[in-house]
């Protein structure tokens, strides 16, 4: 196609009218972090503390993981917090804390170690019963062997707990 034989004109008005299509195209966006809640009914959540019960005990963990998800919930959701009697409980213990080397060199040595954690949950809501339940939930992260548990703990618990607390919240009030 010779571009020299189209009229500048022409050319200029389909050029405007691409750029006009283009800047008022429609855009969809899922935001998929949203609870869903019917405010009418439900107001208030209890987040009771998540007590540290695995074999192997880091005491920061407790703490570190109740907090998440009380953050979670506030952060993406209207429910006011409450000491007790909550719309909506969560409740449990964190029962597993376990490290396991996962890959091993040919030397017979690991070279990956994977720190486990695992919580047992018991959600309660007060205005639909047929949703409670009692379930465990768990995540991991894998670190190289060479490096000492110490070295990486904090930052791997605090990414682990924000990896339950999300799957703990979807499967109490995001409903998908």
């Amino acid at each position: 196609m010779n571009w020299n034989n189209i009229p500048k004109k022409r050319l200029a008005g389909v050029l405007s009218l691409v750029i006009l299509c283009l800047a008022t195209a429609c855009t969809i966006s899922y935001k998929f972090n949203a609870a869903s809640i019917d405010y009418t009914k439900i107001s208030t959540i209890t987040i009771n503390n998540f007590p540290n019960q695995a074999a192997m005990v880091y005491p920061p963990l407790a703490q570190v993981f109740t907090e998440n998800m009380k953050d979670l919930y506030n952060r993406k959701t209207r429910l006011q917090q409450v000491n007790q009697n909550g719309d909506l409980e969560l409740e449990g213990e964190i029962t597993g804390y376990d490290l396991t080397p996962t890959a091993v060199k040919e030397d017979a040595w690991a070279s990956q170690t994977r720190l486990n954690i695992t919580v047992r949950v018991r959600y309660t809501n007060r205005k639909e019963d047929d949703k409670d339940f009692e379930q465990s939930f768990s995540a991991y992260r894998e670190f190289d062997a060479s490096r000492m548990l110490t070295d990486v703990q904090d930052e791997l618990i605090q990414e682990i707990s924000e990896e339950i607390a999300d799957q703990i919240f979807n499967a109490t009030v995001a409903n998908w």
